[in-house]
């Protein structure tokens, strides 16, 4: 059985699972060889799986394709609309605490789900974006990235639950382009009118190419073309079978578009961790 168990989940993980679970519901139960955080009866005596996922969907692959063979699948990942930050010493003891100015927004999504996006054509999954307030409880360790000067998080915890917004076919995804973006369009456009930076909209772009829900259609100067979709493909087992893992340098090696390819295709995964100005 794959699991990783509750002694590893963030404080955020355990609240959000307490949230959605409902009376009659099995927690942590086992499905497919895996652990499933929230395990639902249905009325036709199957189950709905429910797995809460604060980071990194795309890690998410192996396991939701063994689940989806058999059950419906609901993915909730919350985004932080409302954020403080706490720091704390190596011993814990309390040093500040303060508001963070960013916001996140349904569109931040896209950054994560560009390692998923082939899977979300299937029938039986369902994407819920839940905005949250949240506190991250920063540890002065020197163990964490270099962007926060080599403070952990140690936690993240949850302050409140918000608004949600539902993803049950490709066209939920497609509905939040513009309502007056142009045809054809390329990235930067899109960018100016969600608004979001060029980065985020290369990668909606992505996701939503991946979904079959926009197609590209030529150039203008440097810049790719897209359009959206009249007819989106279904979905296809064939699109998402994971491929066994290669050396990664035999991999560059073999994959020479990669640096000749068009800028709006290098869509890269990464976890965007809060700069800080300077110390407390």
């Amino acid at each position: 059985m794959k699991r990783i168990g509750t002694l590893a989940e963030s404080s955020l993980h355990a609240a959000l699972k307490a949230h959605y679970a409902r009376p009659g519901d099995l927690l942590e139960g086992e499905v497919a060889g895996y652990v499933v955080d929230i395990v639902r009866p249905t009325a036709d005596g199957g189950s709905q799986c429910i797995e809460i996922q604060t980071r990194h969907l795309g890690q998410m692959k192996p396991k939701l394709l063994a689940l989806l063979e058999q059950h419906p699948v609901q993915v909730v990942h919350p985004i932080a609309q409302e954020r403080y930050i706490a720091r704390v010493a190596a011993d814990g003891a309390a040093l500040s605490r303060r508001k963070s100015p960013k916001h996140g927004r349904v569109l931040d999504l896209f950054p994560e789900l560009v390692g998923l996006a082939g899977l979300m054509t299937h029938p039986n999954l369902t994407l819920e974006v839940v905005l949250i307030g949240e506190e991250q409880l920063w540890r002065d360790d020197g163990q964490g990235s270099w962007r926060r000067r080599r403070w952990s998080i140690a936690d993240r915890r949850l302050l409140h639950v918000g608004p949600s917004c539902h993803f049950a076919a490709p066209a939920d995804f497609a509905a939040l382009l513009p309502a007056d973006l142009p045809e054809p369009f390329d990235t930067a456009e899109l960018a100016a009118l969600l608004p979001a930076p060029r980065r985020l909209a290369q990668q909606m772009v992505y996701c939503l190419r991946t979904m079959g829900l926009v197609q590209a259609t030529g150039k203008r100067g440097r810049l790719a073309l897209y359009r959206r979709t009249p007819s989106p493909p279904t979905f296809s087992e064939s699109a998402i079978t994971p491929v066994e893992k290669v050396d990664k340098f035999q991999n560059l090696l073999a994959r020479p578009q990669v640096i000749l390819g068009s800028p709006d295709d290098l869509v890269e995964i990464s976890w965007e961790d809060e700069a800080e100005p300077g110390p407390p």
